[in-house]
């Protein structure tokens, strides 16, 4: 799926608590310039226009079938309030509609059906983007915070007449957005998959810092995601459970099958944050193992050393051997010092060579070649022990 490239600076901010029910809308720092579209069809036409009159809306809603409204940004606040007028959106709504740090939810109306999805992140985008659609008799209304989006599918689809979606109402072009929008979550989700195999792969060979800020990248990510989705799961199965007069029945089945993409997403993003979880106690368990390996080769010099160290420290001791005959007389000895090194470096093979006969010293692949020998021995002992009956 191709993705248009938007900057995702957030511009939310959010009231003072205890302010008036009523409130002025202002645009928020760092605001899209705010543009506009029209596409109205039906089985025999379509007009696409830029930036039309709001006038020209009312009169593609007389001459054809659906028309589709798309305002992208919400820098130019007037023009927000002049379509809330012409279209009957409560003051509440369209409060909803700049302040973009809603969850995915649905508020049935008497004449009109609003809802807000989460359109998921783009490229190395963290945030993901608010979508609302004001559905009120054949007219959509979608308004997004930056220009570019996940719906070229759904326009050229009208385009080209591919589908149904042209000979169908306005509810169909909802289902057809919102599907649209869930779609996109699938590609990044694998991605994130993906991402947990190949640290999967690689912790089992090395462990690195980098690592550990990797896991809780992809588990934080993962959660965020999650708080997105989950509530669409909500919002769709009130919208295919629900009796609004603006979805036709036969369009209900189509909501189900987007309430079952959502299932499938949250149980996706579920078991990858298992997974997640799981890497970092394969990670910690890494770190101990290389902890544990690293403690072996100190233990084992150590050990070494001791006995060597006690040799030296017995010989090191400040005794005058013309003093007594029992004063280490070894001293005085011609061969004395090449025989005690030669004493100290067979101590230290000694001890070598015990270490590597109880398998302290020996390599993985030993080890891993010692246990695959072992398997079909253990096999074949097994088989020989069933009986006749249970050979067969």
């Amino acid at each position: 799926m191709t993705h248009t490239f938007r900057n995702r600076k957030r511009p939310r901010f959010r009231n003072t608590p205890g302010a008036a029910d009523h409130r002025e809308l202002k645009v928020a720092p760092g605001a899209a310039a705010t543009t506009y579209s029209v596409m109205a069809y039906g089985p025999d036409g379509l007009v696409e226009k830029k930036l039309p009159s709001l006038n020209e809306v009312i009169r593609l809603q007389e001459a054809y079938p659906v028309v589709w409204l798309d305002v992208a940004g919400f820098a130019d606040m007037a023009l927000i309030k002049k379509i809330g007028e012409r279209f009957g959106i409560h003051h509440l709504v369209q409060e909803d509609i700049v302040r973009t740090h809603q969850r995915a939810k649905l508020e049935d109306y008497p004449d009109a059906l609003f809802i807000v999805a989460r359109m998921a992140p783009i490229l190395d985008q963290e945030d993901t983007e608010q979508l609302s659609m004001y559905l009120t008799g054949n007219c959509l209304i979608t308004f997004q915070e930056f220009p570019g989006d996940d719906l070229d599918g759904v326009r050229k689809r009208i385009q080209t007449k591919r589908g149904r979606i042209r000979s169908e109402g306005p509810d169909y072009l909802t289902y057809a957005i919102i599907d649209a929008v869930l779609d996109a979550y699938f590609p990044l989700v694998d991605s994130y998959g993906e991402a947990i195999e190949k640290l999967e792969d690689t912790l089992v060979f090395l462990t690195d810092r980098n690592m550990l800020g990797e896991i809780y990248g992809i588990r934080r990510k993962l959660l965020e995601l999650r708080r997105s989705l989950w509530p669409h799961r909500e919002l769709l199965g009130n919208l295919y459970r629900g009796e609004s007069p603006l979805i036709k029945p036969e369009t209900l089945i189509f909501f189900r099958d987007c309430y079952d993409h959502t299932v499938q997403l949250n149980d996706l993003m579920e078991n990858y944050r298992e997974l997640s979880s799981n890497l970092m106690e394969v990670y910690l368990s890494s770190v101990s193992n290389r902890l544990n390996e690293v403690m072996k080769v100190l233990t084992i010099i150590s050990a070494i050393f001791i006995p060597l160290t006690f040799v030296a420290g017995v010989y090191g001791m400040n005794f005058r051997p013309e003093s007594s005959p029992w004063n280490m007389p070894e001293l005085l000895s011609y061969y004395g010092y090449p025989i005690c090194i030669l004493v100290m470096l067979l101590i230290a093979i000694a001890q070598i060579y015990f270490f590597w006969r109880k398998g302290w010293l020996r390599g993985k692949d030993q080890t891993e070649k010692k246990l695959t020998t072992s398997v079909p021995e253990i096999e074949l002992a097994g088989k020989k022990s069933l009986p006749r009956t249970a050979r067969r």
